[in-house]
């Protein structure tokens, strides 16, 4: 990119995520100075839509993380306001965000998901609504906040106990998934000229426990395997269904999709959990670590994205 933009670049907020996106925000925010751009950073509050109108950027960078900056609430915000910003809109971040909606987007399409269903948590305290083991986890919060893996061993009672520590303490209603044993692995797509692209493949190997928040952004407790180490069948599949969670729930920029795999039951055994439409961009974050891989730098990924929104705006795109 070699015209010099105003950026302001959007972080914080008041999700569960919020010191990630600080994060995220910050390492995009120092790329592109480096890059000569002029950037305003933007921590999110009640008055961000006055704090950007001041600002007069020319396109902002949603480095937001779970709600409101991933579920469409910004998106809609910025639209009105009429002005471009980063990765996806807000029809594909209101039904990529809620687990349910993105089932029902993916799996007519042959995107295999494990099944379940929505539980009121008041009933797990009477029964449990799947055989164990089996996984609760909030219908639209991301980076593996609040997930739960009940097991005959867990220590949370049996049926679950009200005072036992778990999401649903925090939530009202939860999704129950059967539990996939086998590998966690994830794909970055990104948005080109051609079209989105499968970066790779990376399986993510958690010292202690799963693969939960306190793993994916505390250094040294998760291995990435970049790439993973399968075989070219699966790592083929993983990249397609990527490519196709991408392009069905219309997200643009970039996006991660997560997977898990038994690796005993071959093909039959890969599964998509969820797609993220708004990826991490920490120092411990996929997606630039796929982005290397591949032979593309932090501030290359992240002047992409601010290109390909602006692209997009330009010719009178939308987001999905």
């Amino acid at each position: 990119m070699t015209e010099k933009h105003h950026v302001a670049v959007l972080m914080g907020g008041w999700a569960n995520e919020r010191p990630v996106s600080l994060m995220s925000g910050e390492g995009v925010a120092k790329a592109l100075e480096a890059r000569g751009h002029r950037v305003t950073r933007i921590d999110m509050d009640r008055k961000v839509a006055a704090r950007i109108a001041e600002a007069g950027p020319d396109v902002v960078f949603n480095a937001l993380h779970g709600v409101p900056g991933e579920d469409g609430t910004v998106q809609g915000m910025l639209d009105l306001m009429g002005v471009p910003y980063t990765h996806s809109g807000l029809a594909t971040s209101v039904i990529a965000i809620d687990k349910e909606l993105t089932k029902q987007a993916l799996v007519p399409h042959g995107v295999p998901m494990p099944g379940g269903r929505i539980v009121d948590c008041e009933s797990l305290y009477e029964k449990d609504p799947l055989a164990r083991p089996y996984v609760l986890k909030p219908v639209n919060e991301g980076s593996s906040v609040g997930v739960a893996i009940v097991t005959d061993s867990s220590n949370y009672g049996n049926p679950i106990r009200r005072d036992a520590k778990g999401p649903w303490q925090e939530f009202d209603r939860l999704l129950a998934e059967p539990y996939i044993k086998g590998r966690e692995m994830t794909v970055a797509v990104l948005d080109g000229a051609e079209g989105p692209r499968a970066l790779t493949v990376t399986e993510l190997v958690p010292k202690s426990g799963f693969y939960d928040f306190d793993a994916k952004y505390t250094d040294g407790m998760t291995d990435h395997i970049c790439p993973a180490q399968i075989p070219d069948r699966i790592a083929d599949l993983c990249k397609g269904y990527a490519v196709q969670a991408h392009t069905l729930l219309g997200c643009k920029g970039c996006s991660r999709t997560d997977f898990r795999w038994d690796d005993e039951l071959g093909e039959d055994g890969l599964f998509v959990l969820e797609t993220n439409t708004q990826p991490g961009m920490t120092p411990l974050s996929l997606v630039p670590e796929q982005a290397k891989y591949c032979g593309m730098s932090y501030e290359d990924l992240v002047e992409a994205l601010v290109e390909e929104a602006l692209s997009r705006a330009s010719t009178g795109g939308r987001n999905g």
